[in-house]
């Protein structure tokens, strides 16, 4: 049997594909409309999409058909002529599976709804296990199989954050702290569990938690991630910034200190080994935790304050144990204000994230919706 190029293809097929791409466009139109604003009317849909209520009409009948949306009856409201019957996402009707890597020493997984509620969670110890049998033998596929014949109800796919460089086919170019390089994960998720695997940087997927599922203003959103090690997701203009070779946000790897500890990818001084959880937990152990915490929290500031100079960042938001990002935003956020022109920090605000320590989870769930059903 012969190979053709999707160039070489017959004027028919390629019909055919426009007509399968474009249909999966308007489905994903319609569902991120029901996700984000919630029940509407089919004429309602069909004015803020842009499509004719013929073709709202056909594809409400096919989503009805998947169980993904169902039909909620009239509004209260009196109108004149026949009332419309409102359609609404069903959160439940499928789920998600979540693996979350960058928690301090375990692996923890969640199934959660479309709306990035937690069904069911559970954890596994990493036990200082790095390298490929953390993957293969103990770690997030046995966890991932196991949440897998949990769930109650149809899967949509899995994700998993994990940190340091995923590329958009879900390889984990380099992940210092677990000792990972050039990791093909997705794809051997995807083969022991025949489901669709996501595999994306932690920070990355906890920043598209607090900007689908959480709190968010105007303007750009920058979360960093406390936990093993330390990582920024960044939305600008409602977009997640991936930036050259999927490197963006790889704050912690900035050097603070010359002659600072050495890190985990071999430098002296990088910004992570002053605020990687691990670090900060033996240092308030071992010494005054106001003191340790300060220093931490003015290192970040200062690591900050050209960025949100640069962009003129309302806000970052910062995801964690409590207990340490609490303080840590309340330091930051000074030390940020010292060192910025007052435009920039008059309305300036570090906080935590609204979605506490499970962003992440949350996170997953909405890299599985933008990945299958284009919600986003």
């Amino acid at each position: 049997m012969s190979w053709r190029s999707p160039t070489s293809r017959s004027p028919r097929e390629r019909i055919k594909l426009d007509r399968a791409d474009s249909r999966r466009h308007h489905r994903s139109m319609l569902l991120q409309e029901l996700f984000a604003a919630g029940p509407a009317s089919r004429a309602d849909l069909a004015r803020s999409s842009g499509l004719t209520r013929v073709t709202v009409s056909d594809l409400v009948a096919e989503l009805l058909a998947e169980g993904l949306v169902e039909e909620l009856g009239t509004p209260s409201e009196s109108r004149v002529g026949k009332p419309p019957t409102m359609v609404g996402l069903v959160a439940d009707a499928k789920h998600v599976v979540a693996i979350d890597l960058s928690v301090d020493d375990q692996v923890a997984g969640a199934v959660l709804t479309l709306e990035g509620e937690v069904v069911l969670r559970d954890a596994r110890a990493r036990e200082g296990r790095r390298g490929a049998d953390a993957v293969s033998q103990v770690q997030v596929r046995e966890l991932a199989t196991e949440l897998v014949a949990r769930s109650s109800r149809p899967l949509l796919g899995v994700a998993v954050a994990t940190p340091g460089v995923v590329t958009s086919d879900g390889v984990v170019l380099d992940a210092p702290n677990l000792g990972w390089h050039d990791l093909r994960l997705a794809d051997e998720l995807t083969a022991a569990l025949a489901l669709p695997v996501y595999v994306a940087n932690d920070a990355n997927t906890a920043v598209m938690g607090e900007f689908v599922f959480g709190s968010r203003g105007d303007g750009g959103l920058l979360l960093l991630r406390l936990s093993t090690g330390l990582g920024a997701g960044l939305v600008l203009g409602g977009a997640l910034l991936h930036g050259q070779g999927g490197a963006a946000g790889e704050i912690g790897h900035v050097q603070v200190a010359p002659d600072g500890p050495r890190c985990g990818c071999g430098r002296l001084g990088c910004l992570e080994t002053y605020l990687a959880v691990p670090r900060l937990r033996r240092e308030l152990a071992a010494g005054d935790p106001e003191a340790v915490l300060a220093d931490a929290g003015v290192r970040l500031g200062q690591a900050l304050a050209p960025v949100v100079a640069t962009l003129n960042l309302g806000e970052v938001v910062l995801s964690g144990p409590a207990d340490l990002v609490e303080p840590l935003a309340r330091v930051a956020e000074q030390a940020v204000r010292d060192r910025v022109m007052p435009v920039s920090a008059e309305q300036f605000v570090v906080r935590t994230s609204s979605l506490g320590d499970d962003g992440v989870l949350a996170g997953a769930t909405g890299v599985v919706l933008a990945g299958e059903l284009g919600v986003s």
